[in-house]
Protein backbone atom coordinates (compact mmCIF):
# COMPACT_ATOMS: atom_id res chain seq x y z
CA UNK A 1 0.00 0.00 0.00
CA UNK A 2 1.98 2.94 -1.33
CA UNK A 3 1.67 6.69 -1.52
CA UNK A 4 -0.77 6.63 -4.44
CA UNK A 5 -3.15 4.40 -2.49
CA UNK A 6 -2.97 6.78 0.48
CA UNK A 7 -3.73 9.80 -1.72
CA UNK A 8 -6.66 8.07 -3.37
CA UNK A 9 -8.07 7.14 0.05
CA UNK A 10 -7.77 10.77 1.10
CA UNK A 11 -9.56 11.99 -2.02
CA UNK A 12 -12.32 9.44 -1.46
CA UNK A 13 -12.61 10.52 2.19
CA UNK A 14 -13.37 14.15 1.32
CA UNK A 15 -15.59 13.14 -1.59
CA UNK A 16 -17.70 10.93 0.66
CA UNK A 17 -17.81 13.60 3.35
CA UNK A 18 -19.07 16.13 0.80
CA UNK A 19 -21.83 13.76 -0.28
CA UNK A 20 -22.78 13.04 3.30
CA UNK A 21 -23.15 16.68 4.38
CA UNK A 22 -24.66 17.86 1.09
CA UNK A 23 -21.80 19.89 -0.37
CA UNK A 24 -21.66 20.07 -4.14
CA UNK A 25 -17.92 19.43 -4.24
CA UNK A 26 -15.12 18.14 -2.05
CA UNK A 27 -13.43 21.52 -2.60
CA UNK A 28 -15.85 22.95 -0.04
CA UNK A 29 -13.59 21.52 2.66
CA UNK A 30 -10.64 23.53 1.35
CA UNK A 31 -12.47 26.78 1.97
CA UNK A 32 -13.65 25.63 5.38
CA UNK A 33 -10.14 24.66 6.43
CA UNK A 34 -8.57 27.89 5.18
CA UNK A 35 -11.24 30.02 6.82
CA UNK A 36 -10.73 28.31 10.16
CA UNK A 37 -7.04 29.17 9.91
CA UNK A 38 -7.28 32.74 8.64
CA UNK A 39 -10.78 33.97 9.58
CA UNK A 40 -11.84 35.59 6.32
CA UNK A 41 -15.60 35.02 6.43
CA UNK A 42 -17.93 36.68 8.96
CA UNK A 43 -21.63 37.11 9.62
CA UNK A 44 -23.19 39.76 7.41
CA UNK A 45 -20.34 39.78 4.88
CA UNK A 46 -20.77 40.40 1.17
CA UNK A 47 -18.76 37.69 -0.61
CA UNK A 48 -17.83 37.27 -4.28
CA UNK A 49 -16.90 33.73 -5.39
CA UNK A 50 -15.12 33.52 -8.76
CA UNK A 51 -15.02 30.24 -10.68
CA UNK A 52 -17.86 29.19 -8.39
CA UNK A 53 -19.31 26.16 -10.22
CA UNK A 54 -20.64 23.74 -9.10
CA UNK A 55 -21.28 25.75 -5.92
CA UNK A 56 -19.46 24.10 -3.02
CA UNK A 57 -17.72 27.31 -1.99
CA UNK A 58 -21.00 29.20 -2.32
CA UNK A 59 -22.53 26.82 0.22
CA UNK A 60 -19.70 27.30 2.71
CA UNK A 61 -19.71 31.08 2.25
CA UNK A 62 -23.47 31.20 2.86
CA UNK A 63 -23.07 29.19 6.06
CA UNK A 64 -20.65 31.81 7.35
CA UNK A 65 -22.37 35.03 6.27
CA UNK A 66 -25.84 33.92 7.41
CA UNK A 67 -29.11 35.55 6.46
CA UNK A 68 -27.73 39.06 6.82
CA UNK A 69 -24.96 38.57 4.28
CA UNK A 70 -24.89 38.19 0.51
CA UNK A 71 -22.97 35.79 -1.75
CA UNK A 72 -22.46 36.18 -5.49
CA UNK A 73 -20.97 33.37 -7.57
CA UNK A 74 -19.56 33.94 -11.05
CA UNK A 75 -18.53 31.23 -13.52
CA UNK A 76 -18.38 30.50 -17.23
CA UNK A 77 -20.98 27.79 -16.64
CA UNK A 78 -24.46 28.30 -15.20
CA UNK A 79 -24.67 27.26 -11.54
CA UNK A 80 -27.72 25.39 -10.28
CA UNK A 81 -29.71 27.60 -7.93
CA UNK A 82 -29.16 27.24 -4.19
CA UNK A 83 -32.16 27.49 -1.81
CA UNK A 84 -31.20 30.87 -0.34
CA UNK A 85 -32.54 34.28 -1.23
CA UNK A 86 -29.18 35.93 -0.56
CA UNK A 87 -27.11 33.74 -2.91
CA UNK A 88 -27.06 34.79 -6.56
CA UNK A 89 -25.04 33.68 -9.57
CA UNK A 90 -23.75 35.29 -12.72
CA UNK A 91 -22.52 33.69 -15.95
CA UNK A 92 -19.33 35.57 -16.73
CA UNK A 93 -15.76 35.18 -17.94
CA UNK A 94 -13.70 36.67 -15.11
CA UNK A 95 -10.88 37.50 -17.53
CA UNK A 96 -13.19 39.69 -19.63
CA UNK A 97 -12.52 43.41 -19.14
CA UNK A 98 -16.24 43.98 -18.52
CA UNK A 99 -16.39 41.43 -15.67
CA UNK A 100 -15.32 43.64 -12.73
CA UNK A 101 -18.03 46.21 -13.32
CA UNK A 102 -20.68 43.57 -14.11
CA UNK A 103 -19.91 41.88 -10.79
CA UNK A 104 -19.86 45.16 -8.86
CA UNK A 105 -23.32 46.06 -10.16
CA UNK A 106 -24.75 42.79 -8.80
CA UNK A 107 -23.64 43.53 -5.23
CA UNK A 108 -25.80 45.27 -2.64
CA UNK A 109 -22.73 47.05 -1.24
CA UNK A 110 -18.94 46.79 -1.41
CA UNK A 111 -17.62 43.26 -0.89
CA UNK A 112 -15.82 42.16 2.24
CA UNK A 113 -14.19 39.10 0.65
CA UNK A 114 -13.34 37.90 -2.85
CA UNK A 115 -12.79 34.15 -3.27
CA UNK A 116 -11.42 32.37 -6.32
CA UNK A 117 -10.98 28.64 -6.76
CA UNK A 118 -10.92 29.13 -10.52
CA UNK A 119 -8.80 26.64 -12.43
CA UNK A 120 -7.80 26.65 -16.10
CA UNK A 121 -8.72 23.83 -18.42
CA UNK A 122 -5.73 21.55 -17.99
CA UNK A 123 -3.72 21.06 -21.19
CA UNK A 124 -1.05 18.80 -19.74
CA UNK A 125 1.66 21.28 -20.77
CA UNK A 126 2.83 22.65 -17.45
CA UNK A 127 4.09 26.08 -18.63
CA UNK A 128 0.77 26.69 -20.36
CA UNK A 129 -1.32 25.55 -17.39
CA UNK A 130 0.73 27.66 -14.96
CA UNK A 131 0.44 30.76 -17.18
CA UNK A 132 -3.33 30.30 -17.46
CA UNK A 133 -3.61 29.89 -13.69
CA UNK A 134 -1.71 33.15 -13.18
CA UNK A 135 -4.04 34.85 -15.68
CA UNK A 136 -7.07 33.74 -13.66
CA UNK A 137 -5.44 34.79 -10.39
CA UNK A 138 -4.63 38.23 -11.77
CA UNK A 139 -8.21 38.56 -12.99
CA UNK A 140 -9.39 37.80 -9.44
CA UNK A 141 -6.99 40.42 -8.07
CA UNK A 142 -8.27 42.98 -10.56
CA UNK A 143 -11.87 42.25 -9.63
CA UNK A 144 -10.98 42.51 -5.95
CA UNK A 145 -9.58 45.97 -6.60
CA UNK A 146 -12.92 47.07 -8.04
CA UNK A 147 -15.40 45.44 -5.66
CA UNK A 148 -13.66 45.23 -2.26
CA UNK A 149 -14.30 47.63 0.59
CA UNK A 150 -11.19 49.00 2.35
CA UNK A 151 -9.87 46.36 4.74
CA UNK A 152 -11.39 43.51 2.71
CA UNK A 153 -9.90 40.09 2.04
CA UNK A 154 -8.91 37.87 -0.87
CA UNK A 155 -8.44 34.11 -1.18
CA UNK A 156 -7.23 32.87 -4.56
CA UNK A 157 -5.94 29.57 -5.91
CA UNK A 158 -2.76 29.65 -7.97
CA UNK A 159 -0.60 26.92 -9.51
CA UNK A 160 3.01 27.22 -8.35
CA UNK A 161 5.59 27.97 -11.03
CA UNK A 162 8.04 30.58 -12.20
CA UNK A 163 5.47 33.43 -12.09
CA UNK A 164 4.09 32.52 -8.67
CA UNK A 165 6.34 34.76 -6.57
CA UNK A 166 5.69 37.74 -8.83
CA UNK A 167 1.96 37.28 -8.33
CA UNK A 168 2.35 37.08 -4.55
CA UNK A 169 4.34 40.34 -4.70
CA UNK A 170 1.48 41.96 -6.61
CA UNK A 171 -0.94 40.93 -3.88
CA UNK A 172 1.42 42.22 -1.20
CA UNK A 173 1.30 45.62 -2.91
CA UNK A 174 -2.44 45.84 -2.28
CA UNK A 175 -2.98 44.12 1.08
CA UNK A 176 -1.50 44.50 4.57
CA UNK A 177 -1.36 40.75 5.32
CA UNK A 178 -0.50 38.03 2.80
CA UNK A 179 0.13 34.32 3.38
CA UNK A 180 0.44 31.25 1.16
CA UNK A 181 -1.19 28.04 2.37
CA UNK A 182 -2.31 24.61 1.24
CA UNK A 183 -5.26 23.03 3.08
CA UNK A 184 -5.37 19.39 4.09
CA UNK A 185 -8.18 18.77 1.57
CA UNK A 186 -5.79 19.57 -1.30
CA UNK A 187 -4.06 16.63 -2.90
CA UNK A 188 -0.47 16.25 -1.73
CA UNK A 189 0.86 16.00 -5.26
CA UNK A 190 -1.03 19.02 -6.53
CA UNK A 191 0.87 22.21 -7.41
CA UNK A 192 -2.05 24.34 -6.26
CA UNK A 193 -1.51 26.86 -3.48
CA UNK A 194 -3.83 29.41 -1.96
CA UNK A 195 -2.88 33.05 -1.48
CA UNK A 196 -4.70 34.57 1.48
CA UNK A 197 -4.74 38.35 1.83
CA UNK A 198 -6.37 40.65 4.39
CA UNK A 199 -6.47 44.40 4.89
CA UNK A 200 -7.14 45.66 1.36
CA UNK A 201 -5.78 49.17 0.91
CA UNK A 202 -7.54 51.00 -1.94
CA UNK A 203 -4.81 53.23 -3.28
Amino acid sequence: MGRRWTLERKREHFYRMAKRVGYRSRAAFKLGQLDRRYGLLRRGNVVVDLGAAPGGWLQVAREHVGEGGFVLGADLQPIAKLPYGNVETLVADITDEAAPEAIRKKLPRAAHVVLSDASPKISGVWDVDHARSIELARAALLIAGVVLAPGGGLLVKVFRGEMFNDFVSEVQGKFDFVKVSKPAASRKGSAEAYVIAKGFASR
